[in-house]
């Protein structure tokens, strides 16, 4: 049998002066579906061929992804192996920022991978500015995949040199019409929305209008048909506008992130510093993407409309169509 192809990867990330990740290639093995595995510290945290297993997850957000099991402990077989129940010290696997590497499995869905994320203990989280991570949490620090460029680009050139041609993508079906309205809280006024609707690919337009920074705009569209039509949304960076920038470093957070490893938006905005035209806007699909394929490697046909979403949104979004990915399942 053909020996793994392992590829690391080590940056700052939003948190940490240092975070690292390994991505394992697998040979083929015609017994076993394709996977993607995620582990955190040596520990399983979730397989993309046990689907049923995702919702066991427990979603956060804080800048950022968060994903963990909460004492779940999943086994080989991908059975549940009982809970734990002890929060403290990090009993259970976590993980922040899954969201611009998981994007990249989509080309090859016929290939197994084992990721695996260093853990990282309370010591080496006072790397950052305070010991915390994004999650403001100094006792229990989660891990975080390195930020690199800010971009899927990285990963995808040295995956690309590695797994080979990418090959042709993972679509499934989701008759989902829903549309709401984004509230920080329900008595709130809406600041945004989201749409969806059926439709033969993946679609989605992404628009961001904050008045409330100097009348910031972006607008993005993308269609996803084939391997293609992913490389241009591969490169756009993650961004954050300076005043915010300099409010989360005032409490402490973002304390590994700097400007090698994203988009420091300031104003007014110079777009000739951007790598693709409406750079904010397509790192947005970007997280869309990962956000989507974290589950598995495959996309909805969808179509999305979204005014000033997030990472809470995008999960929204992906409750919506689980059902319909557990049925191809």
């Amino acid at each position: 049998m053909p020996a793994c192809k392992t590829l690391e990867f080590s940056s700052p990330s939003l948190s940490y002066g240092s975070a690292n990740v390994s991505v394992q290639i697998l040979p083929r093995d015609s017994n076993r579906a394709p996977r993607i595995s995620w582990n955190v510290g040596g520990r399983p945290l979730y397989r993309t061929d046990q689907v049923k297993l995702f919702e066991s997850l427990h979603f956060d957000v804080c800048r950022t992804t968060i994903y963990n099991d909460c004492g779940l402990d999943v086994g080989l077989d991908g059975m549940h192996a009982g809970r734990d129940g002890m929060h403290a010290g990090r009993k259970y696997a976590a993980l922040a920022t899954p969201e611009h590497l998981a994007p990249v499995f989509l080309l090859w869905p016929d290939v197994s991978f084992d990721v695996n994320v260093e853990g990282v203990d309370a010591g080496r989280a006072a790397i950052g500015a305070d010991g915390r991570d994004v999650n403001g949490d100094a006792a229990n620090p989660v891990p975080e995949i390195p930020l690199m460029d800010g971009s899927a680009l990285p990963f995808f050139l040295a995956l690309r040199r590695e797994a080979g041609v990418p090959r042709e993508l993972s679509f499934y079906d989701a008759p989902v019409s829903r549309q709401w309205n984004l509230r920080n809280a329900p008595d709130q006024p809406s600041y945004g929305y989201v749409r969806i609707e059926p439709a033969e690919t993946f679609e989605v337009e992404y628009r961001l209008d904050r008045p409330d920074a100097n009348g910031f705009e972006s607008c993005a569209a993308l269609s996803v048909y084939g391997p293609e039509d992913l490389y241009g949304v591969f490169q756009a960076r993650t961004f954050i506008l300076e005043k915010e920038y300099e409010q989360a470093r005032e409490a402490g957070l973002l304390a590994g992130a700097t400007e090698s490893c994203g988009l420091l938006v300031k104003s007014p905005v110079d777009k000739s510093l951007y790598r693709v035209p409406e750079e904010p806007a397509m790192h947005k699909i970007l997280d869309l993407l990962g956000d989507l394929s974290f589950a598995c490697p495959a996309l909805p046909k969808i179509r999305v409309e979204i005014l000033n979403g997030g990472h809470a949104s995008h999960h929204q979004i992906l409750k919506e169509v689980l059902p319909y990915l557990l049925k191809v399942e």
